[in-house]
């Protein structure tokens, strides 16, 4: 019998260590509140962000210890420390979803209420001629779940399309058509009445793809003269949130909405005032 022992196992370095054990870096931006997963990689590749001094890499993993910078300022500990906050606006048609429009028109985010810690994280976008109801969270991870195709999460729109659609047009909707960017088909449509040239419709689809409704009906060759949507989710837009209005979401509302993408629960938010004006 052999008296060798044997071999001694290395010890990984704490880098290594980091790596097999920390939080991925974009996902503890995102909980901060800066912004979404997919926006945080991006600020990572663009080496807006440092660890301990070194510019931070895709797929680097960090620890509670270690110091993050974002464009030289320190992220301090209480920043990934925060309360899950889901607001609910109703979007009027005119306003454009990015913080800043180079063309000067209206923005959602001059509308919201101003928050001490972090930033409203707008949760998919609607164009400029579509209104309805708009999530903004102050929690990138949850922000990017739920616009993560994965996760499919039901979409509901009202809208008033110009010229009578035929049975086997509303079949061929749900059937599919083919769009530039592949097959799209709606989950379900309902017919709402209207007048003359006029009709509404219930669509129902489960994905949020560029004027994705807007295209599926020029496809059949009809044309979407407005465009409101009323559910994502378990979210529905209630009647008494006006447009350019908002409210907070209760703690059983937010709940859902977590549910549905597999988080896990926080404590409850200071909630604000819904708008009044």
């Amino acid at each position: 019998m052999s008296n060798k022992r044997p071999p001694r196992r290395k010890r990984p370095t704490p880098e290594k260590q980091t790596q097999a054990h920390g939080e991925k870096l974009q996902k503890v931006l995102a909980r901060a509140g800066l912004g979404s997963r997919r926006q945080m990689e991006q600020w990572i590749e663009a080496g807006r962000v440092s660890v301990d001094g070194s510019v931070a890499t895709i797929g680097a993993r960090v620890e509670p210890r270690q110091v993050i910078r974002v464009d030289g300022h320190v992220l301090s500990s209480t920043a990934t420390k925060f309360t899950r906050r889901v607001l609910l606006y109703h979007k009027p048609e005119g306003e454009v979803c990015t913080r800043r429009d180079p063309e000067g028109r209206p923005t959602i985010f001059t509308r919201l209420p101003r928050i001490s810690k972090g930033r409203w994280i707008g949760i998919g976008r609607l164009d400029i001629n579509t209104s309805g109801l708009m999530l903004l969270t102050t929690d990138g991870e949850l922000a990017n779940r739920l616009m993560h195709p994965r996760y499919r999460l039901l979409r509901e729109y009202a809208v008033r399309v110009r010229g009578q659609a035929s049975q086997n047009t509303l079949e061929k909707l749900k059937q599919g058509v083919e769009l530039s960017d592949g097959l799209a088909a709606f989950d379900d449509i309902v017919a709402g009445g209207g007048e003359g040239s006029n009709q509404w419709y219930t669509v129902s689809l489960r994905e949020g793809r560029n004027r994705e409704i807007r295209r599926m009906w020029e496809a059949v060759g009809l044309t979407v003269s407005r465009l409101i949507r009323v559910r994502f989710g378990p979210i529905v837009l209630p009647r008494r949130v006006r447009q350019g209005h908002w409210q907070e979401l209760e703690d059983d509302e937010v709940r859902a909405l977590v549910d549905t993408v597999g988080l896990g629960h926080v404590a409850g938010s200071h909630k604000v005032k819904p708008s009044r004006r």
